[in-house]
């Protein structure tokens, strides 16, 4: 069976900036239904998830304004032109936590919100880790602290603090690939 995909009518960049755009498109959909779609564009990031031989995870804590409030998260970052997903990996991992993996292996990749962002995901598990000295961006206040699993399912139970590609990432990691280690 063809997959189909929706033909662009027209299409008109209302800005550009450093982390996103946003594109106003007039699209005739599979079904031949013509739409208007606004859509946030994004060139897609990371998440890596750093799992310690005790089983313990390694998140970063950050004031996220969008949200209100501070978040425990797993680190992530923006994918930089002509970087592939394993190097940004590795980057952030680093930046934020200061932290080496010497295995940084794909879990799974998945778009967050796929009705107006074209942001796509990909989650790294990454092992063998080793310290060293973190280097944030210069606009980042982060603290790092290992959990265990009991602490995280206390975290999300309570829907404390975490975000929604930390949720997916571990959920993904305990369900799929924990006990295949």
């Amino acid at each position: 069976m063809a997959t189909r995909i929706a033909k662009v009518l027209s299409s008109r960049d209302i800005y550009e900036g450093t982390a996103f755009g946003l594109r106003h498109e007039r699209v005739r959909e599979p079904g031949g239904v013509i739409s208007e779609r606004d859509i946030v564009t994004h060139h897609g990031s990371v998440v890596v998830l750093p799992v310690f031989p005790d089983g313990s995870i390694l998140l970063v804590r950050q004031y996220r304004h969008a949200a209100g409030r501070f978040l425990w998260e797993l680190c992530a970052g923006h994918i930089e032109p002509g970087e592939r997903p394993p190097a940004t990996a590795q980057r952030e991992l680093a930046e934020e936590t200061g932290y080496a993996a010497e295995r940084m292996e794909k879990l799974v990749d998945f778009f967050p919100s796929p009705g107006l962002l074209s942001e796509r995901m990909w989650v790294f598990l990454a092992t063998r880790l080793t310290a060293g000295a973190a280097r944030p961006e210069e606009d980042e206040r982060i603290t790092i602290r290992r959990f265990s699993a009991g602490e995280i399912v206390r975290m999300m139970r309570k829907g404390a603090g975490l975000d929604g590609k930390s949720l997916a990432g571990i959920l993904f990691y305990w369900r799929f690939r924990k006990n295949r280690r």
